[in-house]
């Protein structure tokens, strides 16, 4: 992380627990070299006993800190925070009314467990599926990941109760058509959220950009640059969830440390030339000297 990433990062840090009225044993790692090493394994996409020596940190000492703070919903509020800072900058509200939803399906290493994957018959991939939230401006609002096997009807029944819980602000979202059918009117009736499905046009052959989902599937392809999240290897829902939201953390803090882009005011359009005023001479008077007269 530069500087300027860090100084957005370590506010939002819970305190340690030396300096807790509880007490605690002071840390003997630097929280920067923390967030580096697991920044670094999500980016790169390597296993925890490969982490380089450099950071001076033991693998399992930085899975410590991965674990507790995914469990302790530390992470979830970085990214949330994070969300709002971003939003704020682009003037925009800090917190998004609509959403747009969508699901992609993963393969699974050997180091995943049977509990915690299926087999995605549309798709064909034997792994987990992720659920994803994004607002219009494609940064992610809401994770969860269920295995292949779960369809998107029933599996956004869960997800859509835990994003109203959690963001109770979001008024609408649009999704693709799997999301349609029942799940539309128990949207409304239990969550008091609008539901909106973005169909594909009759005869579509091969690939084509459809209204509102190509924000989320921008957002897909951003996640998909950590080689981390490429494959499923975790053994728990939680950690893969975590992982995808270092990502969208590691996004955001290289936004918001960018400088921001000026919008250039717009050209003035062309108008036509005026017409030329035509200036009419007066006619002179000639006068006429007494002898002529």
């Amino acid at each position: 992380m530069t500087d300027a990433e860090w100084q957005l990062i370590n506010p939002l840090l819970p305190p340690p627990a030396c300096t807790q009225p509880s007490g605690g044993r002071p840390e003997k790692h630097d929280r920067r070299d923390v967030v580096d090493g697991i920044r670094y394994l999500v980016d790169n996409g390597i296993k925890w006993r490969a982490l380089p020596v450099d950071f001076g940190i033991p693998w399992r000492t930085l899975f410590d800190y991965f674990q507790r703070w995914a469990a302790a919903g530390v992470v979830t509020h970085i990214r949330d925070q994070l969300h709002q800072q971003v939003r704020e900058r682009e003037g925009k509200n800090p917190r998004s009314v609509t959403v747009i939803l969508d699901s992609q399906s993963v393969k699974g290493a050997e180091t995943v467990g049977p509990a915690t994957r299926g087999y995605d018959a549309g798709r064909k991939i034997n792994g987990c599926k992720r659920h994803l939230a994004v607002d219009t401006r494609g940064l992610t609002v809401a994770v969860m990941v269920t295995p292949a096997d779960l369809h998107d009807g029933p599996a956004a029944r869960d997800f859509l109760f835990r994003l109203r819980l959690a963001h109770p602000e979001i008024t609408l979202a649009w999704a693709d058509s799997a999301y349609g059918g029942q799940l539309v009117d128990f949207a409304h009736t239990f969550l008091d959220l609008t539901l909106r499905t973005v169909a594909r046009p009759k005869g579509q052959k091969g690939f084509q950009v459809l209204p509102k989902r190509w924000v989320v599937e921008r957002a897909i392809s951003w996640i998909m640059r950590a080689r981390r999240n490429v494959r499923d290897y975790e053994r728990l829902p939680q950690h893969s969830e975590a992982h995808l939201a270092w990502t969208s953390i590691t996004l955001m803090t290289r936004r918001l440390t960018r400088p921001l882009k000026k919008r250039s005011a717009p050209a003035p359009s062309p108008q036509a030339p005026p017409p030329p005023v035509r200036i009419r001479a007066r006619p002179r008077g000639i006068r006429l000297s007494p002898a002529t007269a």
